[in-house]
């Protein structure tokens, strides 16, 4: 059964495998009367299914996480009449991966090292439906990418997902379970991620991921 919050509260949801983190935007984001934080997740899976439950007004949504992506747990969120604002919160200041983040839905990109000073500017341009990107690192999509950078964006969301899923040692029966796919259709993925990352091994995926910030280091 749903829970029915007030009308007149701003409803958030936090979602990050840290515990410390997640008690630090708790901290912040309940100094206003107002606001509320009404679910946390430690996972991408957890984030969806407690975005759906609790219907936030805006998802606070770590980009590294287990299982799931932040840009893939936004995308699911886009997926549902949710009407839910997200924020990817990340430590990669990366212009690459802002792009990824509003092509999935998000609407806002803060680095994590300027939280103490744009949080609550982000989070009240959401509030107002608004976008918000840290510093000016679009500005960096006129640029010529690094070499991770530009095969990361050569990867499909799904191929991201899957690399992401090996290098945090899930075999292709795992990563067939936890995506609802066939595990040929895992197969698929992978080698066609590995083809494009020009790597040969589980290895050089886990490598690849840690450079390319889908699994923390």
């Amino acid at each position: 059964m749903r829970r029915c919050w007030s009308a007149a509260m701003k409803r958030f949801l936090i979602a990050d495998d840290h515990e410390a983190v997640r008690s630090g935007l708790r901290a912040v984001l309940e100094q206003r009367a107002d606001w509320e934080v009404v679910a946390e997740a430690n996972d991408g899976g957890k984030a969806v299914a407690a975005a759906i439950e609790s219907r936030p007004h805006v998802a606070i949504v770590d980009f590294s996480m287990p299982r799931m992506t932040g840009v893939e747990v936004a995308r699911r969120i886009r997926d549902y009449p949710l009407q839910t604002e997200v924020l990817i919160f990340t430590v990669h200041n990366s212009g690459l991966l802002a792009q990824q983040a509003f092509e999935a839905g998000a609407r806002a990109f803060l680095v994590k090292s300027d939280a103490n000073k744009l949080l609550l500017a982000a989070v009240e341009s959401l509030l107002l439906h608004r976008p918000f990107c840290t510093r000016s690192r679009l500005t960096d999509l006129d640029r010529k990418p690094s070499t991770d950078g530009e095969r990361c964006h050569e990867l499909t969301a799904r191929e991201q997902l899957v690399v992401k899923l090996v290098a945090e040692g899930y075999s292709n029966k795992g990563i067939s379970a936890i995506l609802n796919l066939s595990v040929k259709t895992t197969e698929t993925h992978r080698a066609a991620a590995m083809r494009k990352l020009e790597v040969s091994s589980a290895a050089g995926l886990v490598r690849y991921a840690v450079r390319a910030g889908l699994i923390d280091a």
